[in-house]
C-alpha cells in the first residue's frame, strides 16, 4: 500500500490548536520555515504620534489541551489539504481559525486520529466552518470525515477511588448533521491523490509503550471496562521528495516508537524524516523517557516537532540528546517543510508584516 504514496514537494503545517502558544520564539532548525500569526494592525495616521502599527492581544491564537493541524501537501501544480483533528472544543477551534486568518475552503479531508474529546470536540464546528468557507462554485463539496468505526460511548480513566469520565465524542450523526461525509475505516489507505496515507491499527512491539495506563471505556450497561490500548488510534503519513516520511501522530497511545516503526514497515524503504504531533510522554517515568529517546535515535529522524501531550521533560530530553532536531509546535504558527534543500527561517519582523491586516 505504501508504494502508492506519492512524493510531495512541500508540506505546510498550520497549527490551529496545541497546548502551547509562543508568538515570539522561532524554530532554530534551518530545515523548517516558520511564520507566526501574531499580526500587526494599522493605526489611524497620527493617532499616536509616529506610531504606525499596534500589537493587539486579541490577535493572538489561544492554547488548549488538544491538537489540530491543517496540513497542505503540494506536488507540482497539485495541492491537497487535510485537517488532522480539531481540538477539544468548538469555540477554541473557531477562535484560532479567525485569529490566524486561516482559509478553510481548501480542506477536503478531515482525519480523526482517535476517539478522545481533546481531538474530536471541535469537529462539528470545523465541518460547518469548512462548508461555510466554500464558495458556491467550489467543486470540492462536503468534506470527508475519516473516522475509526469503533466509537466508544464514553472513555475515561481509573483515578483510584473513582472513575473519571471524559466528555462524549461527537456522534457519527452529529458530524453528518454538521455537513460532513462520514467514512468509517480501520484499515490503512491513501487519500487525496495518494499524497496522504492513513494507517490502520498500530502493532505493539516495544515493551515500554503500554498504551493509556488506567484507561477505561463505558459499555452502556452501567459498567466500565479496561481500555488501555486505544486500538482505534491511526496516524497519517506524507512522503517528502528526497527526504523521507513525515509522520503525524495524534496522541501516540500505541507509542511514538511503535508508530514510527510501523510507518517504516509500510514505507517501501523510505527513511523517517520528521515526526509531528503528540508523543504522550508527559506522564512517563524516567525509564520510559530514556527508552523512548533511544528508540527514536535508532530511527534517525531529522525533525521532531512534539506538541500537545508530549510534556516538557521529553522535549528537554530531545534538545539534550538529539540536538538540532527539535522544532516547536505552537498554536497559531505555520511551519513549512520543503524538499528542495535547507531553508533559513524568516525573521520576526518579516513574519509580522506578512500577517498584517488593516482594520476595516
Amino acid at each position: 500500500m505504501f508504494t502508492m504514496l506519492r512524493d510531495v514537494d512541500t508540506i505546510d503545517i498550520q497549527v490551529l490548536v496545541d497546548n502551547e502558544i509562543d508568538p515570539i520564539s522561532k524554530s532554530q532548525s534551518p530545515a523548517v520555515v516558520d511564520a507566526t500569526s501574531f499580526r500587526l494592525t494599522e493605526l489611524p495616521r497620527g493617532s499616536r504620534g509616529p506610531a504606525a502599527m499596534e500589537m493587539r492581544m486579541d490577535n493572538i491564537c489561544c492554547g488548549a489541551h488538544g491538537l489540530s493541524l491543517m496540513i497542505t501537501a503540494a506536488s507540482g501544480e497539485t495541492k491537497h489539504t487535510l485537517l488532522f483533528d480539531a481540538g477539544p472544543e468548538e469555540d477554541v477551534f473557531e477562535r484560532n481559525v479567525k485569529r490566524s486568518r486561516t482559509d478553510l475552503s481548501g480542506v477536503e479531508h478531515v482525519h480523526l486520529s482517535h476517539w478522545h474529546r481533546d481531538h474530536s470536540g471541535g469537529i462539528p464546528r470545523a465541518v460547518r466552518l469548512i462548508n461555510a468557507a466554500r464558495k458556491e462554485e467550489n467543486p470540492l463539496g462536503q468534506p470527508t470525515v475519516d473516522v475509526h468505526p469503533d466509537r466508544p460511548i464514553y472513555r475515561g480513566f481509573n483515578a483510584g477511588p473513582f472513575i473519571a469520565s471524559l466528555e462524549a465524542d461527537p456522534t457519527f450523526e452529529e458530524i453528518e448533521s454538521a455537513g460532513g461525509n462520514v467514512v468509517k475505516n480501520d484499515q490503512s489507505h491513501t487519500v487525496l491523490d495518494g499524497m496522504f496515507m492513513v494507517s490502520g491499527e498500530v502493532p505493539r512491539k516495544t515493551e515500554y509503550e503500554v498504551g493509556f495506563p488506567r484507561g477505561m471505556r463505558f459499555t452502556g450497561k452501567g459498567e466500565w471496562v479496561p481500555d488501555e490500548l486505544i486500538k482505534d488510534e491511526r496516524f497519517v503519513v506524507c512522503k517528502l521528495r528526497e527526504k523521507g516520511l513525515v509522520v503525524f501522530a495524534g496522541c501516540s497511545h500505541p507509542g511514538i516508537v511503535n508508530i514510527c516503526r510501523h510507518a517504516l514497515e509500510l514505507g517501501g524503504g523510505a527513511p523517517l524524516y520528521a515526526v509531528i504531533g503528540g508523543f504522550h510522554l508527559a506522564d512517563g517515568d524516567a525509564a520510559k523517557l530514556e527508552s523512548s529517546i533511544n528508540g527514536l535515535k535508532a530511527l534517525t529522524p531529522q525533525i521532531l516537532m512534539p506538541g500537545h501531550c508530549t510534556g516538557w521533560r521529553f522535549k528537554f530530553k530531545i534538545e539534550q540528546e538529539m540536538a538540532g532536531s527539535l522544532v516547536p509546535c505552537f498554536s497559531g504558527t505555520k511551519y513549512t517543510l520543503n524538499a528542495d534543500g535547507m531553508q533559513e527561517g524568516q525573521n520576526l519582523l518579516k513574519d509580522l508584516k506578512s500577517f498584517q491586516s488593516k482594520d476595516k
